[in-house]
């Protein structure tokens, strides 16, 4: 197969940034804010209905690409497909909106362009601004020359990279579930005490005996405690960019989630990963495997492996953002989580919940695992499939 039925264009020639559409201020509409966009993922977390009062407009099949730091460098770059057919929508005034020009680009073609390595640098590399504030510049992005394959072409090039993004969005969506169960027997067992009895039997509606404390009633032989009898925490340790190999054993977590590999290991046994500082100050993730923790993030690791499971939950549900200090922005410290109050039950009730959810722990992580592995198949064919290195083989 030849280049020849690649063309050479401006993207402006091919794409239509920033569409021009008709919304009269004060509808209500369905807002896109960039909290709704996560890294390097094509699908939006939801909206909120609010009035029109401003911002980038758009229609789905539309591309939001990030242009402020640091979004656009993270990653924050998705495709629009929660609006019904002709509705259109809105967001923030930080993205620009790619869409296709009828028979000369497809928009799911244009969106896997604009997360490839070359349309990324060029828009990363435009930025400009004071520092914190920095934006890409829209006339770099849309004067930038490409080489542009047939129609039926990008249509098959962005079918290929969709079919990955639909498995990780399946995994994402098994993920969900699991979290809904495990969040719903934390709640029968802990917070309605409802677990197992001796004869297994719901503790409290088959007559349990109850106390007062100061968290309220609570199953007799329970106690109120701190963070501290369940696990220990330390701050992570920042990692040198030597470090880092997209071949690592071992994953290196931020506040924000996996943000590379290394061969490194700075945790060795399950742990709790909590965002320290800023944004994510708060966050809550898991780690199964060694790994790399960064120094924008707490390690919480379990005294007892049992408390593993309990421990996770105490934390997912104690709104850490609130209790945060700090002046110019959110901090959460190790004093902060060790004195925090829960609910100790015995012993052999976290062993019981420990032998149940942890097996909802193993299934996430295979879930996640798996995810990163299909997002680096994707990731290393975009720029082959983009630049025409790997062809599409095409139909007669």
């Amino acid at each position: 197969m030849s280049f020849k039925e690649w063309e050479e264009v401006s993207l402006k020639d091919v794409i239509h940034f920033n569409p021009t559409e008709s919304i009269k201020k004060g509808t209500i509409l369905k807002k896109i804010g960039m909290d709704k966009l996560s890294p390097f993922h094509r699908k939006i977390e939801g909206y909120e209905l609010t009035e029109f009062m401003g911002g980038s407009k758009f229609r789905n099949g539309d591309t939001l690409l990030a242009r402020i730091t640091p979004c656009l460098e993270n990653g924050k770059t998705a495709q629009v497909t929660i609006l019904n057919k002709d509705e259109i929508g809105f967001g923030s005034t930080e993205f620009i909106v790619l869409r296709e020009k009828v028979g000369i680009t497809d928009n799911n073609f244009i969106y896997y362009l604009s997360i490839s390595p070359e349309i990324r640098n060029i828009s990363i590399k435009s930025m400009t601004g004071t520092t914190g504030r920095q934006r890409a510049q829209t006339n770099v992005i849309e004067n930038t020359m490409i080489l542009l394959p047939p129609l039926k072409e990008q249509k098959e090039i962005a079918n290929i990279f969709s079919s990955l993004d639909e498995k990780i969005e399946i995994n994402n969506q098994i993920n969900k579930k699991l979290e809904e169960m495990a969040q719903a027997i934390f709640k029968q067992w802990f917070v309605d005490f409802e677990f197992p009895n001796d004869d297994g039997e719901p503790y409290k509606s088959s007559g349990g005996e109850m106390v007062e404390s100061e968290f309220g009633i609570m199953p007799k032989g329970w106690e109120i405690s701190t963070l501290k009898v369940l696990g220990n925490f330390r701050n992570g340790k920042g990692i040198k960019e030597g470090l880092r190999t997209d071949q690592g054993n071992n994953l290196i977590f931020g506040s924000n989630g996996v943000i590379g590999r290394t061969n490194e290991i700075l945790q060795f046994d399950p742990c709790i990963v909590i965002g320290r500082v800023g944004a994510y100050c708060g966050s809550i993730q898991l780690s199964l495997k060694p790994c790399w923790i960064t120094d924008n993030a707490i390690i919480a690791s379990p005294i007892k492996k049992s408390f593993l499971p309990y421990l996770y939950r105490c934390l997912l549900n104690s709104s850490l953002r609130d209790k945060a200090g700090g002046s110019a922005q959110p901090l959460i410290n190790q004093s902060i989580l060790n004195s925090l109050k829960v609910m100790m039950p015995p012993l052999s009730l976290l062993e019981k919940y420990y032998n149940i959810e942890y097996k909802f722990f193993e299934r996430s992580a295979f879930g996640k695992e798996e995810n990163i592995k299909v997002s680096k198949v994707r990731d290393t064919l975009l720029p082959k499939l983009m630049s025409g290195e790997i062809r599409v083989p095409l139909e007669s």
